[in-house]
Formats: C-alpha cells, structure tokens, sequence
C-alpha cells in the first residue's frame, strides 16, 4: 500500500504542478486561472484533454504543439515531475499526518513563487497571505494556539531579520538590494521552518545563486545599463533560490536546531 499511495501523491503533485505553473505565470499579471483555458503560446490553439496529462502529454507529443509543431518549453514537464516527486518525498517521510498537510501548503506555494518570480520578478501578495492562513489554521489544528504563536513570532522576526538585511543592503549598495516580496516570504519560511532555519535558508539559496549569478554576469557583461540607476535590464530574483533552499530544508530533516544550539554554547 505504500506504494500505490506514494503512486498517488506524485500523480496528485504532477497534476497540481501543472496548475502551480499557470497560476504563477497569470496571478502577477492580474489574468484569470480559468480564462483563457490552456492554449500554445504560439499558436492559440486549445489544448484538449489528451494534451493536458502531464508529463506524458509532452512525451506522445514529441514535444511539439499538436497544431503548429512548434516546440514545447521542457520545463513544463520537468517542473511538473518536480512538482510530482516532492509530493511523494513528502508523503514518504510524513505519512498521512497533520505534517504532511503543512509541508504540502507550504511547498505548493514555494512552487508557485519559484515561477512567478522568475518570470515576472513578482512575488504574489495572494499567495503568500492565503497559504500563511491555510498554515496558520493547520498548525492551530496540529498543535494548538501556544505553539502556533510561537510559530508566527518566529516568522515575524525572520520578517524584521530579512528587513535589516535590506536596509543594510541599500545602504552599502546606494541602490534597492532586495525585493519587498522576498522579505515577506520570510514571514512564511519562519512559521514553517521556524526561525534559526529560515535564517541558514538565506545563506544556502545564496550558495546556490552564486554559480548562476557568476554565469549570468560573465554572459552578459557587454550588456548596456539603464542610465538612471545602472542595473541591468535583466536580473536574477532571489526569490526563486529561497524558495528551493527553503524546500530542500524541509525535506532534507537535518537537526539544524540541535546544529544552532552546538554553535551557540
């Protein structure tokens, strides 16, 4: 049985990635989830239902619009699997429990921001303020009003930490440092994740940003510069490395506390 229920949240997954993936694409831009339903970007062509399994859509489709032939982004699938295989490393390591519950609110929004943010460098105040109230509601239910306090005070001072970090980031930097949406993702990291860990969450997306980061200056260092502020029209959101830092925390179920404590003595 454990089988055929890990089956089932990685098809479970799959399916809700593909939906995490409009819903991040559309929600920044203000555009309906529902309307207009998926289409090739390409062509306009209306996707039907044997279009829209995922993963194994773009598979018979060779990867190509069933109308125009054009190429289909692999990212599609790739997140979709994603998506798919977190759900079941979720459901593997939590079982069916209250846990389980918030580790998948918790990653579906983390999901959702990772493909907001890095395609409209936006960080949906919807998101973030629904699935902090569906966790605010799951964490009462689990472990009652005193630990769920506890909780948000945790995320409220990972909030105030990322804000400091800001502010200090403006000042050595003359320029705006970070985005206001990676500071109220926070919030979220730190009710989750609780404070130490949203902190080392900061520091471990920032390892994982730096190769890019390297990549993205040397293939664009012949790139011009906006006069008015000199930042370059394209940039890297953090958010997204946040976002998979903070994911792989969750899942990895490192003692970090026990780590902190060690450090601290």
């Amino acid at each position: 049985m454990e089988i055929y229920y890990t089956v089932v949240m990685f098809v479970f997954g799959a399916v809700l990635g593909s939906f995490y993936n409009v819903v991040g694409y559309r929600l920044p831009k203000g555009e309906s989830l529902l309307f207009p339903s998926s289409h090739c970007t390409k062509c306009n062509h209306k996707l039907g239902a044997s279009e829209l399994v995922p993963i194994f859509s773009y598979i018979f489709l060779g990867g190509k619009c069933k109308n125009c032939k054009e190429k289909i982004s692999f990212f599609y699938p790739i997140f979709e699997f994603t998506s798919g295989l977190l759900f079941a490393i979720s459901y593997r390591l939590f079982g069916f429990s209250i846990e389980l519950a918030i580790a998948l609110v918790f990653i579906s929004s983390l999901l959702i921001i990772i493909i907001s943010d890095y395609q409209t460098m936006i960080i949906p105040d919807e998101v973030l303020i629904f699935s902090s109230i569906v966790l605010i509601v799951l964490l009462l239910i689990g472990y009652g009003w005193k630990s769920t306090l506890y909780s948000m005070s945790e995320g409220i001072l990972a909030f105030i930490t990322m804000f400091c970090l800001k502010k200090i980031g403006d000042f050595l930097f003359h320029k705006e440092s970070m985005g206001g949406g990676d500071i109220k993702l926070m919030f979220l990291l730190g009710l989750v994740l609780g404070y130490p860990i949203a902190i080392i969450s900061i520091f471990v997306a920032s390892f994982i940003a730096l190769p890019v980061a390297i990549c993205f200056v040397l293939r664009n260092k012949d790139q011009k510069y906006i006069e008015d502020d000199e930042i370059p029209e394209h940039s890297i959101p953090f958010g997204p490395f946040l976002a998979i830092s903070s994911i792989l925390l969750l899942l990895s179920q490192i003692d970090f506390q026990f780590i902190v404590k060690l450090l601290t003595r």
